[in-house]
């Protein structure tokens, strides 16, 4: 079963629908026991980061989310999901975040038109079964004012340049994570979804 978690802060509606659209029913739930018991996991997640790490925290989410990535369960994060994974976010004072991943999340320059919102191009930095069928250097959608600087630059998986050259997507293991917005994606985020399902055998290649 596929487990979208509801932690009250994500574009829930439209990433399941994303789902549905290829063939597949996932559960929606806010229950640390359905995580523990998911074959597979998306993180998905839009506004501020501190918001979100204190509604998973109050739903009990935390250690039940860090333990699923940790073993290697496929995960996928989306946007505010992607953010939370690492250890610190700068967004309005400092707040801890999931530790899954070392490195800080942070604002971009004060020279840049924030959010950065709109079409931009993810560079593949592997050959990551995620990107199977996904152009290099295709579009993507972004909403964010706040990017990932891993301190393990292994992990970056992709790239996007907003002023700098910054870390848009993220793999280690089974976990794969991105900035943008796959269900607004187009045919570009439908095949990434289709990747992960594939990875997590709930649908065939």
């Amino acid at each position: 079963m596929l487990t979208i978690v509801d932690y009250g802060v994500g574009n829930l509606r439209n990433v399941y629908m994303a789902f549905q659209r290829l063939g597949l029913e996932a559960d929606v739930t806010s229950k640390p026991k359905d995580i523990r018991k998911a074959q597979a996991i998306v993180l998905p997640g839009v506004g501020a980061f501190g918001d979100a790490m204190e509604q998973i925290r109050s739903l009990g989410l935390e250690e039940d989310l860090v333990a699923a990535a940790k073993d290697d369960k496929p995960f996928l994060g989306i946007c505010v999901g992607l953010q939370v994974l690492f250890e610190v976010s700068e967004e309005m004072g400092e707040h801890r975040g999931l530790g899954i991943l070392g490195g800080r999340v942070r604002r971009f320059g004060n020279e840049l038109l924030v959010p950065h919102m709109g079409w931009n191009q993810v560079h593949q930095q592997n050959e990551s079964s995620m990107w199977n069928k996904v152009p290099n250097h295709g579009y993507a959608y972004f909403v964010h004012s706040y990017y990932c600087d891993p301190s393990d630059k292994a992990v970056v998986a992709g790239t996007t340049d907003y002023g700098i050259y910054y870390a848009s997507a993220v793999e280690q293991g089974n976990l794969f994570a991105i900035q943008f917005h796959p269900e607004k994606s187009q045919d570009l985020g439908a095949q990434i979804l289709r990747n992960f399902c594939v990875r997590a055998d709930l649908l065939e290649d």
